[in-house]
């Protein structure tokens, strides 16, 4: 035992990076937390399901000093959560029948997007908070795609709800990203639960992710309202670029199996 915590000993350290980028730009550590745990050799289902773990603790810790700097729109944050529950159930399913290439390439894809997001959101003006019917079908439909992707990759589904409450609604990003923690914290405890039950998660990695990404929630929040925007957008795209070219480079390379 214990020579199995020493050899994941790392998992805090990356939890807690992981934590501190996740709760300052609203999209939860599993950005940061999956890729890296599939480099090392996880499949894609525990790399999911330990992330999850590691998402729900960094939204909580996110959530608590984010409703002490009251930034969360509550209202719409609970609407959105519960929309994205069923999406969650699905995503953990389906995290049984993905192949290791398909999971790194769709996940890819998924980081693509989050950086395109990321770099070029300075250009998105916030206009007046908007909840038209209209709107709200595209919440409806847009949640329960997150709610697949938070529990298929494990990274909470802030790559679409951000987007979602700024683009689609107009929320402002300093309300938008506070929002998008507290409602991962539902999301990633729904599919938390599911992959669970499943039987998917490692409970001592998990526990250790969770660790770090708890005490870089807390931190991430108190100095996204000090940290250069633009330094820290860039380096998240960076990250998020480098990333997703390796993931793109392991599913093309990966060896085919002749049945």
């Amino acid at each position: 035992m214990v020579l199995e915590l020493l050899e994941y000993l790392w998992l805090v350290p990356l939890g807690f990076a992981a934590g501190v980028l996740g709760s300052m730009v609203g999209l939860g550590g599993g950005f940061i937390v999956v890729p890296s745990l599939t480099f090392a050799g996880f499949s894609p289902t525990l790399a999911a399901s330990d992330s999850l773990f590691a998402a729900f603790c960094n939204a909580v810790a996110s959530t608590i000093s984010y409703a002490r700097q009251r930034r969360i729109v509550y209202s719409l944050g609970i609407k959105l959560a519960l929309l994205s529950i069923p999406g969650t159930v699905l995503g953990a399913y389906i995290s049984d029948e993905i192949s290791a290439p398909t999971f790194k390439f769709l996940f890819g894809i998924v980081l693509v997007a989050s950086g395109v997001y990321i770099y070029s959101r300075r250009k998105m003006e916030p206009r007046e908070y908007n909840t038209s019917k209209q709107v709200m079908v595209l919440a409806i439909g847009a949640s329960f795609f997150a709610g697949i992707i938070s529990s298929l990759f494990g990274i909470g589904g802030g790559t679409v709800f951000v987007p979602l409450m700024v683009v689609a609604m107009g929320l402002a990003m300093k309300l938008a990203a506070p929002t998008s923690q507290f409602i991962l914290m539902f999301a990633a405890a729904s599919g938390m639960i599911m992959h669970t039950m499943l039987g998917h998660a490692d409970y001592l990695q998990a526990g250790l992710l969770s660790i770090g990404a708890f005490a870089g929630g807390i931190v991430g929040s108190k100095i996204s309202l000090r940290v250069g925007e633009g330094r820290l957008r860039v380096l998240v795209t960076i990250i998020l670029v480098i990333t997703s070219a390796k993931l793109f480079m392991d599913a093309f390379n990966a060896p085919v199996k002749i049945p």
